[in-house]
């Protein structure tokens, strides 16, 4: 499961791979730029910048493409603007075997972005994508007028204080496994961090003990590619407190013999620390046991789908989570997001609070009548 969102309008300019060679037409590049080239430590370096799981989706993306081109007789690449828009149209109008609905706006923002990227990789200039824009477009409106989920962006649901309380309360925190899974949990919340970001976190390296038995933790906020050093309190209630979950995994962790490294291990159903994963013959995963990032939104899913609550559970459960807890406190919106790491400007926190963050006393009328209700007395 990839837990984070491919933001199509972000990544559209990055040197992606093409489709297979052996789906690549034989077209030349017209007007061939002498110096549009890059020597093979380049094309490393900017591979490097690309998210696995965006060039993933990516390649998936062009291997459907390179399909439906085969069987209605049209040119992969460089594709005409016609073809990409007759895509689009063809994907909007054809139910996904595996959900029996066509895919949605936002997935359909992505296929765009993947074949104008490919394009790229494959020093092609890309097509014109006007046309299969307004297709999105246009798909995005009927939907929302028919009032359909699909229109809607597929949010994790925010896993606040109460949904971690039960939780937690379906973990064996006397087992290996519990203790690291509580601590996950506890952790992500505490600094609203995002899988790929709890993921790499190493004890002691990414934590600094403070006074007051409080911890820093270092995270690099994957998103604004800064570290950021959070400090997290202890907190009133043994069963939520994050400093104690993370202390006593550290411990439960050395007596396995494990006091330097990733906090975050992988343990097999029968209790074995960092076994090694195998697929189709071949060692797979960290090396040195530490959970993948898709490992630590399964610990989410799975840990708040015992207790049969509903909702869309995955790793960024827990940085939503934080902001709605936050705000059930009354702290304020930049403190949270600094928190976070958020920017003083970012759209993404503000589109966290839900509409329900309005209602109640925190309506802007019900402030308003309450302060007309006790109006400032005039001084004597």
């Amino acid at each position: 499961m990839i837990d984070e969102v491919v933001d199509a309008e972000l990544v559209e300019e990055d040197r992606l791979p093409a489709i297979p060679e052996d789906r690549t037409p034989a077209v030349l590049q017209v007007d061939e730029d002498p110096d549009a080239w890059l020597p093979p430590e380049a094309q490393e370096d900017v591979q490097a910048g690309i998210p696995r799981d965006t060039s993933r989706a990516y390649e998936g993306d062009m291997e459907r493409f390179a399909e439906w081109c085969a069987t209605v007789g049209r040119r992969v690449m460089p594709a005409a603007p016609q073809t990409v828009t007759a895509y689009l149209s063809y994907l909007k109008r054809t139910p996904r075997k595996r959900t029996g609905r066509p895919y949605g706006p936002a997935t359909m923002d992505r296929i765009i972005a993947s074949i104008r990227s490919s394009h790229r990789a494959a020093g092609y200039k890309p097509p014109d994508t006007m046309g299969a824009r307004k297709v999105v477009a246009g798909y995005r409106k009927e939907l929302s007028e028919a009032q359909d989920p699909a229109a809607m962006p597929k949010k994790a649901t925010a896993a606040d204080r109460a949904v971690l309380r039960e939780a937690l309360a379906h973990l064996d925190r006397t087992t290996l496994v519990g203790m690291r899974d509580a601590a996950l949990m506890l952790l992500g919340h505490a600094v609203a961090s995002r899988g790929s970001e709890l993921a790499p976190l190493n004890w002691p390296a990414s934590f600094t003990e403070l006074p007051e038995g409080k911890l820093s933790v270092r995270v690099y906020r994957k998103k604004r590619k800064k570290w950021q050093n959070v400090e997290v309190l202890p907190d009133p209630d043994p069963d939520l407190c994050t400093v104690t979950a993370v202390r006593e995994l550290v411990d439960a962790l050395a007596n396995e013999g494990h006091t330097s490294g990733p906090l975050f291990m992988r343990i097999d159903q029968w209790g074995y620390m960092g076994a090694e994963m195998i697929r189709d013959g071949e060692p797979i995963g960290d090396p040195d046991g530490r959970i993948s990032v898709n490992g630590a939104s399964d610990v989410v899913s799975r840990s708040i789908g015992r207790t049969g609550l509903p909702g869309k559970w995955t790793s960024h459960s827990l940085r939503r989570g934080l902001v709605k807890s936050s705000r059930a406190a009354g702290a304020d919106i930049v403190d949270i997001g600094r928190h976070g790491g958020w920017d003083d400007r970012s759209k993404a926190l503000i589109g966290y609070i839900d509409e329900e963050d309005s209602q109640g006393d925190r309506n802007p009328l019900a402030q308003i009548a309450k302060k007309a209700a006790t109006p400032d007395q005039e001084p004597t």
